[in-house]
């Protein structure tokens, strides 16, 4: 007798409502981009293959017709191999919890987790200076609300380094001016963190707690209708900042400024001033030093510097000769 097809349905609902939330209790983000994954996954199945999701079976989602995804992804969708390789993260994740609940689509499963990520281009880290900075901080009209509102948060990202993601989630009692002003981010993997603020940001958050709702649960950068800004949200105002900003800051006008950028422009200023590496991922939450090391890497004035301590070539250097007695008794020795 042989055994009953695997539907992808009930596998792909058992993979959420089961593995992700229930066994593995992940985070609200990663529940999203899996989800996501997997929206484009059926959607392209079912143009492909034209089959309802409901109809689905694991066979049909094989490791050629994965791959044939892929290639959709990277030719119509215009993906990155980066992002490519984030969607296939999923579906290999999709396929292990089949591997272990159905072993009847064991070689399928195994197929598809044998499909290799692709190696993406390593590109030099993009960042701004501290006057390009300084004029996007200078950019919002501080005599509306709106105003205002834009530039605590543009200067609490700077501030932090923190991904947009972590600022949309902060809450008044995340951030804590006594005994020393500082703020509590959630990062990736529900990892807490306590970032320092400086002194001007401490009192620029002081003036704009006046203007909030007096609740700790408040949000602190909310929208004109009283929600919290979304990820949208603080990207509109950042490019709002940004085209004002190259009106007096004419080095702005070729350079492509998103959230993230800021988020490597803090990293960068920290290392320039003197901050140990080790620090510097602590601040923005890093899970491994060598993320942090892509920052050294970037940083040109750091390698001019080194520079500036080797002798040109075909310049001979000069011999140490001791100017002690004591010195050139210890030589001859």
């Amino acid at each position: 007798m042989t055994a009953a097809p695997c539907k992808a349905g009930p596998l792909i609902q058992s993979f959420f409502l089961d593995h992700l939330l229930r066994h593995k209790n992940v985070s609200p983000r990663t529940v999203a981009a899996y989800r996501d994954a997997l929206c484009l996954l059926l959607r392209f199945a079912q143009q492909r293959l034209n089959v309802e999701p409901t109809a689905l079976g694991i066979a049909d989602l094989d490791a050629p017709f994965i791959l044939e995804f892929l290639d959709h992804l990277e030719r119509d969708r215009a993906n990155g191999a980066r992002s490519r390789n984030a969607r296939l993260a999923a579906v290999r994740s999709l396929f292990r919890f089949v591997a272990l609940r159905e072993p009847q689509c064991l070689a399928v499963a195994t197929r598809v987790l044998a499909i290799p990520s692709k190696r993406a281009e390593r590109r030099l880290v993009g960042y701004l200076t501290r006057v390009e900075i300084d004029a996007i901080l200078a950019a919002p009209d501080q005599h509306q609300w709106s105003g205002r509102r834009d530039h605590a948060l543009l200067l609490t990202l700077y501030n932090t380094g923190a991904r947009v993601s972590e600022i949309s989630l902060i809450r008044r009692h995340h951030i804590s001016f006594d005994p020393a002003p500082s703020i509590e981010l959630q990062g990736k993997g529900r990892k807490q963190r306590a970032i320092p603020l400086w002194a001007r940001t401490a009192r620029v958050l002081r003036r704009w707690f006046n203007e909030l709702d007096s609740g700790s649960q408040a949000t602190v950068f909310p929208s004109a209708r009283g929600q919290p800004l979304t990820r949208h949200g603080i990207a509109f105002v950042l490019d709002t900042a940004t085209m004002r900003a190259r009106e007096h800051c004419a080095s702005l006008a070729d350079k492509q400024v998103s959230p993230h950028v800021i988020r490597h422009s803090t990293a960068m200023h920290l290392l320039q001033s003197g901050v140990d590496p080790t620090v510097i991922a602590l601040w923005l939450g890093h899970e491994s030093l060598e993320t942090t090391h892509i920052y050294v890497e970037a940083d040109l004035t750091m390698k001019q510097q080194a520079l500036e301590k080797l002798s040109p070539a075909g310049i001979q250097g000069r011999r140490f000769k001791p100017d002690d007695a004591v010195l050139s008794f210890l030589a001859t020795l």
